[in-house]
């Protein structure tokens, strides 16, 4: 099975390079088919650049540019609308992301047939390195309302790294987020429409180059109006869009 790993990329020519190295580092210790789609979202420095020199590096690197509209979610959709293998992985340019952790989410999915794979950092197993504590106040209470809301057992929603199979984002569209929110969008989908998944500790690790994309002031009602739409679709839509 193949497995695709779509990338978005804003600005980080500082943090993209050292990203891929180690993606690729720690799959060359695996046999795992894969790809890298690397989104460059209409950055404004080097990106541009360096994955240029990195697809020469390695074959498994492709990547393109989404010239417009721009922000987080519309990056990840348009990677989702072009990778080519039978699953796909969603991470960060930032280093914030284990390549280790994603061949966990790869061979669980295998072992167990899942439809998804979901990475919790708050788990046993899980951790956060050098989370910024005010961030990680509201992560949780963020992730508080979400299970209670959803009536969901999984308490890291808002976490992007995640692993779907393509029939999980082909029945999870349209998809509406054009920002962060997307990283709840997917998933909150996925179970209401009855897919599969398992849950798997990761780690996450704060930047090291470069400032976060997400502000949390402007993402507030964003995330709140998706919650409300899957919250509708859970709970009026009679089942209309689930898994067939």
């Amino acid at each position: 099975m193949k497995l695709s790993i779509v990338i978005p990329a804003y600005n980080e020519e500082e943090s993209i390079a050292e990203t891929i190295d180690q993606i690729e580092e720690a799959f060359s210790k695996v046999a795992i088919e894969h790809e890298i789609f690397i989104v460059n979202d209409n950055s404004k420095d080097n990106t541009i650049k360096v994955l240029e020199e990195l697809a020469i590096k390695y074959p498994a690197v492709k990547y393109e540019t989404n010239l417009g509209p721009n922000g987080f979610g519309y990056a990840v959709r348009y990677g989702l609308e072009r990778y080519s293998g039978d699953c796909v992985a969603i991470m960060m340019a930032d280093l914030s992301d284990s390549p280790f952790d994603l061949i966990r989410y790869y061979t669980t999915m295998l072992e167990g047939n899942y439809d998804c794979v979901f990475g919790s950092r708050f788990i046993k197993g899980g951790k956060v390195i050098d989370y910024p504590f005010i961030k990680k106040v509201i992560n949780r209470i963020a992730n508080f309302i979400i299970r209670i809301t959803m009536s969901i057992k999984y308490n890291d929603t808002t976490n992007a790294f995640k692993l779907y199979k393509r029939e999980v984002i082909e029945g999870v569209k349209p998809i509406l987020s054009p920002h962060f929110n997307l990283t709840i969008e997917l998933p909150l989908k996925a179970i209401i429409r009855g897919y599969s998944y398992a849950i798997v500790a990761n780690s996450w690790t704060n930047r090291k180059y470069g400032v976060s994309k997400l502000k949390i002031k402007e993402m507030g009602s964003r995330y709140f109006f998706i919650l409300v739409y899957c919250f509708v679709e859970k709970y009026f839509s009679r089942g209309d869009f689930s898994k067939k």
